[in-house]
Formats: C-alpha cells, structure tokens, sequence
C-alpha cells in the first residue's frame, strides 16, 4: 500500500530548508563543526563542559578558526573527568558558556553546523541558549551520524553495535584513528569524516543541500525557545 503519510512528510521535511540554501553547492557552503564534551548523554539534564570548532569549505579545514573552550560547571560531573580528563579543578577556571554560545551565535546563518550524534549535541545546546535568554533561528545542521546510518543501511539490514561511533565511522571511511574525547580534535573528525562522506555520497561538486534531503542527515532547528510552526524542531 502507498503509505502517503510518508510522502507528507517528505514534502513538508524538505520545506523547511531556508530558500537560501536551497540551491547551496555542498561542496562550496560554509561548515562550522561543532563537539560539546558533556557529563552525561542525557539530554535533559547534562551540562556542557567543554566546546570546540572550526571551520571548513571546499574539501579544507580552516585551522585558524579552530575554537575551544572550558566551560565552567557547577555540581557533579559524573563521567567526564574520567572520559574527557575535565576535573573539578580544570571547570572551576573555566568560562561562562554563555560566552561560547554568543560566539556560536555569529554563526547560525552563515554556516552548515555540522555535528556526529547532533540529536543529542543540539538538544544540550538547545536548553543552553534558553537557559541564557538567548535564541538562534533557522540553523541549518549536518549530522555525519544519520548519513552514516543512510550509508550502512544499504548493506546491512541490522546495524552492528557501536557502528556509529565517530571512530568506527570514520574507519569504515578509511580515515586514520585520531585522539578522542576533547571538543576541538572530535570537532575536526567530525569535519573530515563528512568530507569522506561527501565523495562517497556524490562524488561531484555541484550537488546541492537540498539533493541530500532523502537521507535524513539535513534538519533546520531554532535554539532557545518554541520553534516556530512550519519549522523542525529540534530533533
């Protein structure tokens, strides 16, 4: 049976794409990626505490736009001075983050934010720019995790576990291991892998964002408070 409730909302799903992207050159368009370090993969309640990125086009990484803070954390930090190495002692020195999101803000409509797992990343950041009386509008995002998943799902009918971690993305890309678990370097993997990606998945420079749709890894999200009808939410 024709299941036309999916077809709706493919229609509505490539609706929300911003008219300026629309016909955007992937290849060409501005990337930011983004890695929060956080203290648990819970989103409601995890706090970030530190943040990196940095900037691509083109098929290069913009070294000198790359980014990285300590942010500064109250309470319990659970797991991450153990996965990340962030002590108490290192948080405490950190900066407010509503220092980074207004820096982050600069960046909502000139660039792609580009995330691996941005259901969680943009869910924290989310809470973080309400949390500060700030608000983004219409941020275009990548997630390298959904279009890995797109990519696996050809060939497998279940995915093996832990398929998705950036490291084992990034291996079956054939790209070389790198550091973990610091905001900047998983920032700078994340842009890679999509660069990988992107050859794989077009292989040609005119493709458009909008080209990319069907598969899921394109979302439009507003940050720090109720979206607006017609526009995703945050997801």
């Amino acid at each position: 049976m024709f299941d036309w409730f999916r077809l709706k909302h493919w229609f509505s799903y490539r609706a929300t794409l911003p008219d300026a992207w629309q016909q955007q050159r992937l290849f060409e368009a501005p990337l930011l990626a983004i890695d929060l370090e956080l203290t648990s993969l819970n989103p409601e309640q995890s706090k970030i505490t530190s943040i990196g990125w940095l900037e691509g086009q083109n098929g290069s990484i913009n070294l000198e736009s790359a980014y990285y803070r300590v942010v500064r954390v109250k309470g319990d930090l659970q797991q991450s001075p153990v996965i990340h190495g962030l002590t108490p002692e290192h948080t405490e020195l950190g900066e407010h983050v509503r220092d980074s999101l207004n820096a982050l803000s600069q960046f909502a409509r000139s660039h792609i934010w580009v995330f691996h797992n941005a259901s969680l990343d943009v869910r924290v950041l989310n809470r973080a720019f309400a949390a500060n009386n700030l608000q983004v509008e219409q941020v275009v995002t990548l997630d390298t995790l959904k279009l890995a998943m797109y990519q696996l799902k050809k060939t497998h009918e279940l995915l093996p576990s832990n398929s998705m971690t950036l490291a084992n993305c990034r291996q079956r890309m054939g790209l070389p291991a790198v550091p973990a678990h610091n905001a900047l370097d998983d920032a700078m993997a994340t842009l890679q892998l999509w660069f990988a990606q992107f050859h794989q998945l077009a292989g040609r420079n005119s493709i458009t964002i909008d080209a990319i749709l069907h598969t899921r890894c394109i979302n439009v999200v507003n940050l720090g408070k109720k979206c607006k009808r017609g526009i995703d939410k945050v997801s």
